[in-house]
């Protein structure tokens, strides 16, 4: 038995510049953190009693007799490359996938790497990433970008830099005092909305040739949040600002990323104290988060009431075997 825990991800600036179009011919870079809330996959083999070979159970369950028969593409394709067999998978998770958190890339993340303890081997957390990326855009065909899948495999607080060869991880230069505030004035609330972020990232992905004077300014946001963050003269309060300036830019790049009910709630915070937020993932609904200084969170606690506050805490293991019992 294998079981595996990885984290979900928040990703605060760079969004939409870890589309490979955009970050070979321009470079692309994300700030971004793995926090507390994950989802643990459980893997064993199958034993030989039953009229199926593979049971499966995530949101649905299935039982097959071949690989090729099982529905959850990621699954299929990824105990097909790995060339397994006679597999009882088990997903479960602390929060909803289809909500702008990566929950996708950490369920893929997590799968790889107890498919790779079963077989008793080991990988490290740069070619986890890579095949994650892999099995998600190459063998699935998924549209999106890489920040996902190689910000749940390191875990941490980090800027990813990508370019035409390849992609780089390195984890940001901040106090704990200073990190654990950020932390503290975060605040994060479930909409209600799930999407499938394949159909948005499409949209994007379709109008990034037409954006790209945003994506440009995106991508020069990143540089700019680093030096707030790094520099302890300056007042974390100029991040929250940023998120709101930012936010406004990536409304502008597809009208699938914000709704009429999103900027609603978006107003109320703002109106509350909230100096600035973001949805998390492609937009469309899921997670927001806002940057609250501690005298105005109960107030935007009560402007926005009637959604799941979550509480959250950064972490920095990335995605990890818990347990591992060999056959």
């Amino acid at each position: 038995m294998i079981i595996t825990k990885t984290p979900f991800r928040m990703s605060f600036f760079g969004g939409g510049t870890d589309f490979p179009d955009f970050f070979h011919e321009h470079t692309g870079a994300v700030i971004s953190t793995t926090f507390d809330k994950y989802c643990y996959v459980h893997v064993r083999h199958l034993p030989a009693f039953f009229e199926y070979s593979t049971e499966l159970s995530y949101s649905k369950t299935e039982r097959v007799t071949s690989r090729e028969e099982i529905k959850h593409p990621a699954i299929r394709e990824c105990m097909k490359y790995l060339d397994l067999d006679h597999i009882r998978l088990t997903y479960e998770a602390d929060l909803p996938a289809r909500s702008g958190l990566g929950t996708s890339s950490s369920f893929a993340s997590g799968m790889i790497l107890a498919f790779y303890a079963l077989q008793g081997k080991y990988i490290d957390k740069k070619r986890l990433a890579d095949e994650a990326i892999y099995l998600e855009r190459t063998l699935c065909q998924e549209v999106g970008g890489i920040q996902d899948q190689i910000a749940v495999a390191f875990g941490g607080f980090n800027r990813i830099d990508m370019n035409e060869d390849g992609y780089s991880v390195r984890p940001l230069i901040i106090s704990p005092k200073r990190k654990q505030l950020f932390n503290e004035n975060l605040l994060m609330f479930f909409t209600g909305f799930t999407r499938f972020s394949s159909e948005i990232q499409s949209s994007v992905q379709q109008s990034q040739k037409e954006k790209n004077k945003q994506l440009l300014e995106i991508l020069s946001l990143v540089n700019e949040a680093e030096n707030i963050f790094t520099d302890e003269t300056k007042s974390l309060t100029e991040i929250g600002r940023l998120l709101d300036y930012t936010w406004k830019l990536k409304r502008g790049i597809a009208k699938e990323i914000s709704t009429d009910s999103l900027d609603e709630i978006y107003h109320k915070a703002m109106q509350a104290g909230a100096l600035g937020g973001k949805l998390l993932g492609a937009g469309g609904g899921g997670f927001f988060i806002f940057y609250v200084e501690e005298d105005k969170q109960e107030k935007v606690k009560e402007s926005l009431k009637d959604l799941l506050l979550i509480p959250v805490k950064f972490e920095n293991q990335g995605s990890e075997v818990i347990h591992y019992s060999p056959e």
